[in-house]
């Protein structure tokens, strides 16, 4: 038997995959991180199948349940917030189910910082203004962060910037930032991306932490800085000019 690793995307039911929902389709067994899934996602599960919320649980109890329920004969669904590649905790997870000789697929799912640039209404990528994002987080009580991996160090390159679990830092992390980015420098923080309660602020970053106080709870939420954020006169792409020839369309001869 199998377990099946989900990306649950971002909160919304209706932006999970195909994919992940024929899987969870079909398993009877369910793990999922109840603290981040609301639960209108477990409506994608057959009838009759176990959901199992993790939230309260040790990452031992995780694993011994997935392998109960596959020695058993079930194929078990482990969703995961947002997409499996970012702060998902599922190396660990992987490591000790290849130990146990179980197999196991990734379903990748709609990542929280492109759920929050929809909130936005944004393009995270602007043609000469910005052609890089730095997905990053401070330091936490769960796992340190290695040694060069600051923000400063991200910060000295101009970029955009996607700041995930750092809310409850908000004062700091915009004391650190600008320095590099000036008081004016376009910021954002988008909360719960995709779900009924959805918030998003817009600040200049001298005035991001200010704005933040509004939000009642300090989790759940990424912080946006770069000047892409607040771009609107620039140069267009050329992907689309009529000038520009490539492999796949020749330039107009008008």
């Amino acid at each position: 038997m199998t377990v099946h690793f989900i990306g649950a995307g971002p909160g919304a039911p209706d932006l999970l995959t195909l994919r992940a929902v024929e899987r969870l389709g079909r398993c009877s067994v369910c793990l999922y991180a109840g603290s981040l899934i609301p639960t209108a996602v477990l409506e994608h599960l057959k009838p009759g199948a176990e959901a199992i919320n993790t939230a309260g649980m040790a990452l031992e109890d995780i694993i011994t349940r997935m392998i109960e329920a596959t020695a058993a004969g079930d194929d078990v669904a482990r969703l995961h917030s947002g997409d499996l590649a970012l702060y998902s905790a599922l190396a660990e997870q992987l490591r000790r189910l290849a130990a146990a000789d179980i197999d196991y697929t990734l379903t990748p799912g709609v990542p929280a910082f492109s759920a929050a640039a929809a909130a936005l209404a944004q393009e995270l990528t602007v043609p000469e203004v910005g052609q890089s994002l730095v997905i990053t987080r401070t330091q936490g009580r769960a796992s340190n962060m290695p040694a060069g991996e600051t923000l400063e160090t991200f910060a000295a390159s101009g970029t955009t910037l996607a700041i995930h679990l750092s809310l409850q830092v908000v004062v700091e992390v915009v004391e650190r930032l600008l320095p590099f980015y000036g008081a004016a420098c376009p910021a954002a923080i988008v909360q719960r991306a995709s779900w009924a309660e959805e918030r998003v602020i817009r600040a200049p970053l001298g005035e991001l932490d200010g704005a933040a106080e509004t939000l009642a709870a300090k989790r759940n939420a990424i912080i946006f800085v770069g000047p892409v954020l607040g771009a609107t006169d620039f140069r267009e792409s050329k992907l689309y000019d009529p000038t520009h020839r490539s492999r796949y369309r020749w330039a107009s001869e008008d």
